[in-house]
């Protein structure tokens, strides 16, 4: 299969490639055991001495012939002021001769880079480039401190390996698995033979966090629909507060609305949305890394913000001197069983809502932060097939009357519980934006017997009927905003396949083949066991901008061309006042009427100064408000 794989990848670059393609030097780098990595270096025509990238790849050096070079090099290598030297990884492809029982590759990277600098066509300055496993390699080689490693550019890349990364929530990552099973990393085996938190993960954990070891600066880059994300910005922290005290300050770091098969290369859309602000910007601002440092480039990378981050939704870039969201609030949304989601605790005694979940037909996964080649990265709209299925609870917002800026990772509290005494329960965050696309933002899940924790003391049988708390994180970071007349939403399933594994609903071992259960699983919205989730925000509408459809306001006809006319009902004397907004929460027109007496009104608007598009009308009655989407139309 890996094969296979990787001759219609190699099919695919050549068709894509046909009037294009480099031709590198063939050479073979001694390791210090005796044996030799494959190696392809490309030289940039005249006979000076140039700095070098090092790229080391388990995924085929034979690709980049076709595929072209980083940092802004493509096809043109002798524009290049560097030589690129793409060795194979040992046990991978051209250097699977060079196969050992005991591989560190970190010592194979420091003999790469000293190898390089040996060479007539080298200048002894040598950076590293390269994402996800390439990216991890870097730091591995940094560690071992090679003399002539100069800079190091990762890309959605940690260093440490954690439990979670291969158990999120204490589920097993499906396809992500299945995909580096198929890259050739043959995980699946020893990952499913420590499904819980033990010695193995204890001893993993403990030896891949090495902060204190890295001694040359990095820029490392990101992507908030990427995996690897906490990893990446835990790893960014080490550098920046435990690295050598020479290059601390040096480190910086680009977050932007990637994910991770986008990262390296930028492209203006990302799933199913675009981001022209972020087009091309990760390649350029690594180019101008490595130029600084291994050209002494005068191109202001030093004075450079130390964290670049791009802000979903307003679609900006934004910066700060670290990644924090210290300065931020929690705003909790409290869901409701009539489908609505707010800062209001539910009033009810007693209130809840099932859904059956079924391992058979799970809910299906539709974009997010993934790898397996088959499925869509990214953004995607979960309405026709995630949120069309009837095994999901949906908590929305009414319409935002002002933008909402969420930073850092939001958690779900929830009150829940079975008829089964194992399950699943897991959390997708949506933007849900005005024509009724519910675009995903983050998911999480979590496994039951995990409630507790993840070693296998932590974990017990559920109780059938017991109501538990369960508090779930979204697993990552995100930078976004919500913008006025969009709403938030949660999707809450018991599933999310193939992502994650779909529990058996049976306290018995997990990932074995055998029967499976049906589960009617809970979740309480009520007064004394409400469930909600917690979003970093740096706003939020306050009691003036409270989610509910008041007053019997309605706005007819919609769509119009001309005028619509609005009405509603005032019980009590009362300060009215009606503003109509663009979709960016700016007011444009505004009426008010103070102290309205008792009874229904009406209010007739001009329409013909809009231009065509969605804007939304803002009924305020003594701080209460209910909003109304309008459509001109020609």
């Amino acid at each position: 299969m890996i094969k296979k794989i990787s001759i219609i990848l190699f099919v695919f670059f050549i068709t894509c490639s046909a009037h294009a393609q480099l031709f590198p030097l063939h050479d073979s780098i001694p390791m210090r055991d005796g044996k030799k990595l494959a190696a392809d270096v490309y030289i940039p025509s005249g006979s000076q001495q140039r700095p070098t990238i090092l790229i080391q790849t388990p995924y085929n050096k034979n690709y980049y012939p076709f595929l072209g070079l980083p940092l802004q090099v493509g096809m043109n290598i002798n524009s290049s002021q560097y030589n690129f030297v793409i060795a194979d990884w040992r046990c991978f492809y051209g250097s699977t001769s060079a196969c050992t029982s005991q591989v560190n590759r970190g010592r194979d990277g420091y003999d790469c880079v000293e190898w390089i600098a040996q060479q007539p066509w080298s200048n002894g300055l040598i950076g590293t480039w390269g994402p996800s496993a390439l990216g991890i390699v870097q730091f591995q080689t940094a560690k071992e401190h090679p003399p002539h490693l100069t800079c190091c550019i990762p890309i959605v890349a940690g260093m440490r390996t954690t439990y979670l990364r291969y158990f999120p929530g204490g589920v097993y990552r499906t396809e992500y698995v299945q995909m580096l099973d198929l890259l050739g990393y043959g995980l699946s085996t020893i990952l499913l033979a420590h499904p819980v938190h033990d010695i193995y993960w204890t001893i993993a954990e403990n030896t891949t966090f090495y902060p204190d070891s890295i001694r040359v600066p990095m820029f490392m880059i990101g992507g908030w629909y990427d995996h690897a994300t906490e990893e990446l910005l835990e790893s960014f922290e080490g550098i920046r507060t435990q690295s050598d005290p020479a290059v601390r300050a040096q480190h910086k770091l680009i977050m932007g609305p990637w994910t991770h098969n986008t990262a390296s290369s930028a492209p203006d859309s990302v799933g199913a949305l675009i981001y022209p602000q972020a087009m091309n910007v990760s390649d350029s601002l690594a180019r101008k890394f490595a130029d600084y440092y291994l050209l002494n480039a005068l191109n202001g990378w030093n004075s450079r913000p130390v964290v670049d981050y791009f802000i979903m939704g307003e679609n900006t870039w934004n910066s700060d001197t670290s990644w924090n969201t210290n300065n931020l609030s929690a705003t909790n949304l409290y869901f409701h069983s009539n489908g609505t989601m707010d800062q209001a605790i539910p009033s009810a005694p007693s209130d809840s809502q099932t859904i059956v979940y079924d391992p058979h037909n799970p809910s299906p996964t539709v974009g997010g932060p993934t790898l397996l080649h088959t499925l869509n990265q990214g953004p995607y709209d979960q309405t026709t097939v995630v949120e069309s299925q009837n095994d999901i609870l949906t908590y929305t917002t009414d319409t935002l009357v002002q933008n909402v800026t969420l930073r850092g990772k939001p958690v779900a509290h929830l009150k829940v519980s079975s008829d089964k005494t194992d399950t699943d329960f897991s959390i997708r965050l949506t933007d849900v934006y005005p024509d009724g696309r519910s675009m995903l933002v983050l998911d999480g899940i979590r496994r039951m017997r995990f409630r507790n924790g993840y070693a296998t003391a932590d974990t017990s049988a559920m109780i059938p009927g017991t109501v538990y708390p369960l508090d779930m994180d979204l697993f990552a970071n995100t930078s976004i905003t919500f913008l006025a007349g969009h709403r938030i939403r949660v999707d809450i399933t018991s599933s999310n396949y193939p992502r994650f594994d779909c529990n058996l609903n049976k306290d018995e071992p997990m990932y074995t083949s055998g029967d499976t259960l049906i589960a009617n699983n809970t979740v309480y919205l009520d007064n004394s066991r409400a469930s909600f989730i917690s979003l970093m925000t740096t706003s939020f509408p306050t009691q003036v901008s409270i989610y509910r459809d008041a007053f019997d306001f309605t706005v007819f006809p919609n769509p119009s061309p001309e005028f619509v006319t609005c009405t509603w009902t005032i019980e009590k004397e009362s300060t009215v006042k009606i503003s109509l907004t663009d979709v960016t929460g700016k007011e444009i027109l505004i009426l008010e009427k103070r102290k309205q007496e008792p009874g229904n009104y009406q209010q007739k608007i001009d329409l013909s100064a809009l231009s065509e598009g969605i804007y939304f009308l803002k009924l305020s009655v003594n701080g209460m408000t209910s909003v109304k989407k309008l459509v001109r139309i020609f």
